[in-house]
């Protein structure tokens, strides 16, 4: 068997087979197989397409080609939840201890913020002494005692996507709803969890921009999960404008303690029992949604999901819920009056990485204290001169521009637009077929 062959098939639209598909990732994996053939492949791949099968074979392929976290030592039914990335989206560090407050098993493997996005991880390590480095024992026997543990994913989990991503990230090869699905599931059957929860985000702050293409891509990955064998749905969010108020590291975790004693923002709130309430369904403890949603929030104003919050910070090594503070601030105030009818979400993120709280590289270091908290909405209407947000860094140098950024990013009209739901459907599988289900 010739990489060349299987690369030529798909030029020429051939569908290929799962040993073709073996071929192509265990010998790129092994280094048999060069880079340029593989970005060959991606990009015939990418032109022409992957069918069903095809997504499958290859999702498969690169999920085999590490180690798998082996959960059965936990006992129930483990549950995880996966989003594709926003500004402002901080609902892991809601949603896992309000999920484990009922007795239900989240171990949760997350990744770093890049770009315009934040990463859980690097939230989490603005905890003074949380540890998202631990060993695979250590990890499985938190999740046993305290029922909840989010790290850092491991060197050897699917180490495929890993050489694939960086292949597909300098070849334009990115985008393609079969090369996404196929390197988020692959992770996610590795992480363990029987029933998967996706958050598929779409808008200006989201790398999916129209709810078409955000269905069509939980449709491939929801296919995915049920064949492998997993309880799995996906939830469309929009990201037409930040989640919450705070954008950044410590203010965010700051805003989800908050919003687990009762106190959040609104769209905060809902996303986490919206979400809540589904992993509820899936595992089984409820078979109504209304009723899982109600035991959902008693739960937060009980004071439950907080305690668990805290039991779970300190069985992962933190010391103190004091979070870093920022050494400068600066106001940002409105420049004429109206309302917000629009948000250049991405803009939104990539001005509180401007100030330090995210990275362009993996490699760069982050400002845990730096960030954004702009309490707007859309919607509201705001006087002319008004503080709209608050800049915060140590590295005062950068405001300007990134004040320059924001201002850019928020449209401030005579008359007020209409206000797109946060939730905008559910995608799951019944008797074999993917349904839509489009909320209002």
């Amino acid at each position: 068997m010739r990489s060349y062959d299987i690369i030529y098939k798909k030029r020429i639209k051939g569908k290929l087979t799962e040993e073709e598909i073996h071929h192509m990732i265990t010998g790129y994996v092994t280094g048999e197989i060069p880079d340029y053939q593989m970005a060959a492949f991606l990009m015939a791949s990418f032109i022409q397409g992957l069918d069903e099968e095809e997504t499958f074979y290859l999702t498969m392929e690169m999920l085999h080609s590490g180690e798998h976290m082996d959960l059965s030592a936990i006992p129930g039914m483990k549950v995880d939840k996966h989003s594709t990335g926003g500004v402002g989206d901080k609902t892991t560090l809601t949603l896992a201890p309000l999920v484990a407050s009922f007795g239900i098993p989240m171990a949760k493997m997350s990744g770093r913020g890049l770009g315009h996005t934040g990463g859980t991880v690097d939230k989490l390590e603005a905890i003074p002494g949380f540890r998202t480095e631990i060993s695979e024992e250590e990890f499985i026997e938190q999740v046993k005692t305290h029922g909840v543990a989010v790290v850092g994913q491991t060197k050897n989990l699917v180490p495929a996507d890993k050489l694939i991503y960086a292949l597909r990230d300098v070849t334009a090869t990115v985008d393609h709803p079969s090369l996404i699905a196929s390197s988020i599931m692959s992770k996610k059957l590795a992480s363990g969890s029987n029933a998967i929860l996706l958050d598929v985000k779409v808008g200006s702050g989201a790398f999916i921009k129209t709810e078409e293409e955000a269905i069509h891509l939980a449709k491939i990955m929801v296919s995915l999960g049920e064949r492998a064998g997993r309880t799995t749905r996906a939830m469309i969010t929009s990201m037409d404008q930040h989640l919450g108020f705070a954008i950044g590291n410590a203010n965010e975790v700051e805003e989800a303690m908050e919003t687990l004693k009762g106190r959040g923002p609104e769209d905060l709130r809902l996303l986490t029992l919206t979400l809540c309430a589904q992993l509820l369904l899936m595992e089984g403890s409820f078979d109504d949604f209304d009723q899982a949603t109600e035991a959902a929030a008693l739960h937060i104003d009980d004071g439950k999901a907080f305690a668990k919050f805290e039991e779970f910070v300190t069985a992962q090594g933190g010391t103190s819920l004091e979070l870093p503070k920022p050494k400068h601030s600066a106001v940002v105030r409105a420049p004429q009056s109206g309302y917000v009818s629009e948000f250049v979400t991405q803009g939104i993120g990539e001005a509180a990485a401007l100030l330090g709280a995210g990275r362009r590289t993996k490699e760069e270091s982050i400002d845990l204290s730096a960030g954004i908290y702009l309490p707007i909405k859309l919607g509201d209407y705001v006087e002319e001169g008004q503080v709209i947000a608050r800049l915060e860094s140590t590295r005062v140098q950068d405001f300007r521009e990134a004040e320059e950024k924001l201002l850019s990013s928020i449209n401030i009209t005579p008359e007020q637009r209409d206000i797109p739901p946060l939730i905008r459907a559910l995608v799951f599988e019944e008797e074999g077929e993917i349904k839509v289900e489009t909320w209002s």
